[in-house]
């Protein structure tokens, strides 16, 4: 969410932000606002004045009654009586702007870093750089599912009749991996200074509507029938939740935290999630990186973030690229965005495997994350970033380390949490 303030000097800049993301529809909300801000401001200033001048009109009356002057004290009580009645119709209409003014302001996506490249949607999106060589094996590459299915490490029937499409069982040596290569992911990040949690899967509606966009929430969240309550889609929701309403000290700056959670997602309006597969799915485990820093040190944040997905994914010779996101594709929150893709042999392309984001302050803002700087307190700027996230990930594992006899290899970094295995052996 934008400073008020910013947008009232700025309506130009907003404007053209809007223009950029290909949002001309908001640009009415720009004037719109500006009004309704100007509003509830005259009508702030009027109810302070009355507020300071009740205590003046009140020694005023105790002056006036004790010389004996009834009749003018009456008249003034009845100055007071009027005042009273308009001061309760300022703050009624103060309150009803406000609300205006907060509803519109939720809408209005952040500004753009000046670096994201103009597009209207993610075919425009630009790739940044090739991390590995991508290799087509010269035997065929099945299906990920398939490969599954070799080593009974998969069971898409039985999880759709219990939970319906888009749910799964993994089993055996599979599920196994799936474990490892959480459990890696989790010591990578400890090492490399992030500290570790398990944070709750379910928030409040005032957190979700701090960490998000509505768009958002619609297309994302499951909702807990008769509760305050929402089913993470991410452990970055309730991770930045945890700031909730603080105030920071500006010297335990950065906080730097690895998460991990399931997640759940409705996916709605998403494609493929009737395909029997793996990759767009409802419910899904994940480890996360969060950051909360000092604004500055936000860009900086922002290439240690994706640098280190990037890093984990290599270390198990994995080929990727990132790709930064255009103006199209960016989610109203963000200012700058890199999604990491996976090499996939058998499509012969890359895919998604993670995303980072830089926020700026648009989700301290609105939960009211501070900083108690040595200048006075300000927003922090937050940041998130996909370590990993099987059962996805496991698509470009599979396909990248499978051999032409249908067994898998190990990398050695995912070895110890695998027992000590070097490659699996499929039973089909």
């Amino acid at each position: 969410m934008l400073d008020m303030k910013f947008v009232r000097e700025n309506p130009d800049i907003v404007k053209q932000n809007l223009k950029n993301k290909f949002q001309e529809d908001k640009l009415p909300l720009v004037d719109e606002v500006i009004e309704l801000d100007a509003k509830s401001r005259a009508a702030k200033q009027e109810a302070d004045e009355l507020r300071s001048n009740r205590n003046k009109i009140s020694k005023q009356i105790g002056a006036l009654m004790a010389q004996g002057r009834k009749e003018e004290a009456e008249e003034i009580k009845k100055q007071v009586t009027a005042n009273s009645e308009r001061l309760a119709e300022l703050e009624a209409l103060e309150s009803e702007l406000s609300e205006k003014v907060l509803k519109i302001m939720m809408v209005i996506p952040n500004i753009i870093d000046p670096s994201v490249p103009i597009g209207k949607d993610d075919s425009e999106n630009v790739e940044v750089t090739k991390y590995g060589d991508p290799v087509v094996p010269d035997f065929d590459i099945p299906y990920h599912t398939e490969i599954m299915e070799r080593f009974d490490g998969i069971d898409l029937d039985a999880a759709g009749k219990v939970a319906g499409n888009g749910f799964y069982y993994l089993m055996g040596d599979i599920a196994r991996l799936h474990s490892a290569v959480i459990a890696y992911a989790r010591d990578f990040m400890i090492d490399r200074g992030f500290t570790y949690c398990v944070p709750p899967f379910m928030i409040r509606s005032n957190v979700v509507t701090g960490v998000m966009s509505f768009a958002e929430m619609d297309a994302m969240m499951y909702k807990i029938e008769g509760e305050d309550l929402y089913l993470i889609g991410t452990s970055e929701h309730s991770m930045i939740g945890k700031f909730i309403d603080t105030i920071v000290e500006e010297d335990s700056l950065p906080r730097t935290l690895t998460s991990y959670s399931p997640c759940f997602r409705k996916e709605k309006g998403a494609h493929g999630i009737e395909e029997r597969g793996v990759y767009r799915i409802h419910q899904f485990e994940k480890q996360e990186m969060i950051v909360v820093c000092k604004p500055e040190d936000s860009p900086m944040w922002f290439d240690k973030l994706w640098q280190n997905t990037v890093d984990l994914f290599r270390s198990m010779d994995i080929p990727v690229r990132t790709l930064e996101c255009c103006s199209g594709d960016l989610a109203d929150l963000k200012v700058k965005s890199f999604d990491v893709e996976a090499w996939s042999p058998r499509q012969k392309k890359y895919f998604e495997v993670g995303s980072c984001s830089n926020l700026g302050d648009a989700q301290a803002r609105r939960l009211k994350i501070r900083v108690n700087g040595k200048d006075g307190k300000y927003f922090a700027h937050t940041l998130n970033n996909t370590v990993v996230a099987p059962p996805r990930m496991l698509i470009a594992f599979l396909e990248n380390n499978l051999n032409e006899d249908g067994s898998v290899n190990i990398p050695e970094v995912l070895r110890p949490y695998m027992g000590g295995k070097d490659k699996l052996i499929p039973k089909h």
